[in-house]
């Protein structure tokens, strides 16, 4: 079950990376590449979680809830390609919130 969460949390955010890279440079750009930056704070949990830390899962799991505000935000009032990407982006960021708060819970010392 552990193997489990830490590779779903593994391709949830390394597919979050991908998909927020594509979306701002070439599936449904708004014009600003500055937005392809907010990729950038995705990419510092990506080691922590690709090792297993427990302490990157827990600060990570809140760290993930700006990208589903933003999927919400977006899916709502964004139209077309956008839009199916950001319910892509929801989806994503659902997996990983799930992933890694039971993967921080099952891995607890004393457990």
């Amino acid at each position: 079950m552990i193997r489990c969460l830490h590779y779903g949390s593994i391709v949830s955010l390394v597919a979050l990376i991908f998909l927020n890279l594509a979306w701002e440079a070439w599936l449904a750009p708004t014009g600003h590449a500055v937005l392809m930056l907010k990729t950038l704070p995705l990419l510092l949990p990506l080691f922590g979680i690709l090792r297993g830390k427990r302490y990157t899962y827990q600060w990570s799991s809140m760290l993930i809830l700006v990208y589903f505000t933003e999927g919400v935000v977006r899916a709502y009032s964004d139209a077309g390609i956008a839009a199916r990407l950001a319910l892509a982006e929801v989806v994503l960021t659902v997996l990983f919130y799930l992933c890694a708060i039971f993967y921080a819970r099952l891995t607890r010392p004393g457990r």
